[in-house]
């Protein structure tokens, strides 16, 4: 049952990576060239508001003791991509929604992903959620106290 909760994490996780990391950076972006300030902008107070809860939702996956799953899900789904990307630039560009269907607050952070991904961002990322998966405590259950008490009050 823990592993399935992770598995849901996890594509929680690259959900808000993929789309709330690319409106933010995007938006980010927008302000920087416009030179826009923060205070006076209520677009850039979301931005940066979605960031920081972005950036709480992946330290908390990255240190707490959750499946492995909820950090393997995007770590592969980033670095996939990633992947997509060196081998061929124009079918990992045409994996993001684009078009005059698309709503404008998805074609923007659809834009602002690609940006990341040609940066390297969701590479560093990927690297980062993936290194979780490799520590084997994470795999195993973690201990309860009161199985550890009851075989130390066996021993008289």
């Amino acid at each position: 049952m823990r592993h399935f909760f992770g598995l849901l994490l996890g594509v929680v996780v690259a959900a808000a990576l993929l789309v709330g990391g690319g409106w933010a950076s995007q938006e980010a972006v927008r302000g920087a060239v416009q030179n826009v300030d923060p205070v006076r902008d209520t677009r850039m107070l979301i931005a940066l508001g979605v960031m920081v809860v972005v950036g709480l939702l992946l330290g908390l996956v990255l240190v707490t003791r959750v499946s492995p799953l909820a950090t393997f899900v995007p770590s592969m789904a980033l670095l996939a991509w990633t992947v997509v990307y060196l081998l061929d630039v124009s079918r990992a560009a045409s994996l993001v929604p684009t078009g005059p269907s698309v709503h404008a607050e998805l074609l923007q952070a659809s834009r602002g992903a690609l940006t990341l991904l040609s940066t390297g961002v969701y590479a560093l990322l990927g690297i980062a959620l993936f290194l979780p998966v490799l520590m084997p405590s994470r795999w195993a259950r973690p201990e309860r106290e009161d199985e550890g008490e009851y075989e130390e009050t066996l021993g008289y």
